[in-house]
């Protein structure tokens, strides 16, 4: 009885994560400067039947932003559920281990010194993309060299460490970066989708949906992994190797999304969170409901921060989720006692 009412539950859940994205997604599609265009005009428009504008204004601008924003929000809540499982610890998010402050110094990097024969549109993603990777592989050596047992407290720890300090380096280039170089550096920091094109989108959607379909794969691992190491391991899960290739992966994940997006907060901490208030502790249904609930999010946002415009221009889609994301983050911790399956 109790797991069919979890099944219930997912079903239900899953049916209004996938309605909010349609119906964000009809709502991001329209938009057009400070006008909104019919739904008329947008299927026009996605069949060819459009005018010269619409089409521009849907085809050439709105899909590929939607397109992108979806496979960063569902890579996003993916990764914050799995490190919520691996760390045992419920307000874990995909930049616990310093990623997203390794790819901010990557793009500083690549933005105040720039490669002549290298475009910037390039290397700021592709230093961005390195050094967020390099960053996982820093912490992780730095928890191997008091022994071969690595736990996770060490890992956070180090991550905290090399955070605050990569942080400190990317904080030292904006202050030193002349004007025009530190608008850019600060707003990538911000995150934004509107840099992404087919040639971005190409290059990152491949790397984000794999990396998803290999951590659905360890459901059941992480559902032992969250009873602790050693129940874990007397259930048959290698904790040490299991532990490593899904930080791996979601280091290559979060290195996708952060490379063209910038940074963008609270997704990985608030989606899985609501699935897991909604249904319980079980990975095999959160994680697959957080990558529809992770990419209705992330479209939500975009389209609030596009839809803002005609106020203040178009907002860094970091600032709309950590709005929304930051006031959630504060009522979970007045209401810890309420939450299931930690």
């Amino acid at each position: 009885m109790k797991s069919n009412g979890r099944a219930a539950s997912a079903a239900v859940a899953a049916a209004a994560s996938a309605v909010l994205l349609l119906l964000f997604v009809v709502l991001d599609l329209s938009l057009a400067g400070k006008e909104m265009l019919s739904v008329q005009e947008v299927i026009d428009a996605l069949l060819g039947h459009g005018t010269w504008a619409n089409d521009i204004i849907v085809n050439g601008h709105n899909v590929p932003r939607i397109v992108f924003g979806i496979g960063v929000g569902t890579g996003l809540a993916v990764t914050g559920g799995v490190m919520q499982a691996v760390f045992r610890n419920p307000l874990a998010t995909p930049y616990i281990l310093g990623l997203s402050s390794g790819a901010s110094l990557g793009a500083a990097l690549a933005i105040m010194f720039p490669v002549s024969l290298i475009p910037l549109a390039i290397a700021q993603p592709l230093a961005a993309f390195v050094l967020c990777f390099a960053t996982m592989v820093l912490v992780y050596t730095i928890s191997r060299s008091g022994g071969s047992l690595i736990k996770t407290e060490t890992l956070v720890l180090a991550g905290v460490a090399v955070s605050s300090l990569i942080s400190a380096i990317v904080s030292f280039l904006t202050y030193i970066a002349p004007s025009e170089k530190m608008g850019s550096i600060v707003f990538w920091s911000m995150g934004s989708l509107g840099d992404a094109g087919w040639d971005e989108i190409c290059v990152a959607l491949p790397i984000i949906f794999a990396g998803i379909i290999l951590m659905l794969t360890q459901s059941m691992n992480l559902n032992a992994m969250m009873l602790g190491d050693a129940h874990a391991m007397d259930l048959g899960v290698d904790v040490k190797k299991t532990r490593l290739h899904l930080l791996i992966i979601s280091s290559l994940v979060v290195a996708a999304c952060v490379c063209f997006a910038g940074t963008i907060g609270f997704v990985g901490l608030v989606i899985p969170h609501i699935m897991r208030l909604i249904i319980g502790p079980d990975n095999r249904f959160i994680l697959p409901l957080s990558a529809i609930g992770g990419g209705a999010f992330v479209v939500m946002c975009d389209f609030i921060a596009h839809y803002a415009a005609q106020f203040f221009g178009v907002l860094p889609i970091g600032i709309v989720t950590a709005l929304i994301g930051a006031p959630f983050f504060i009522y979970l911790l007045c209401s810890r006692k309420k939450e299931v399956g930690w």
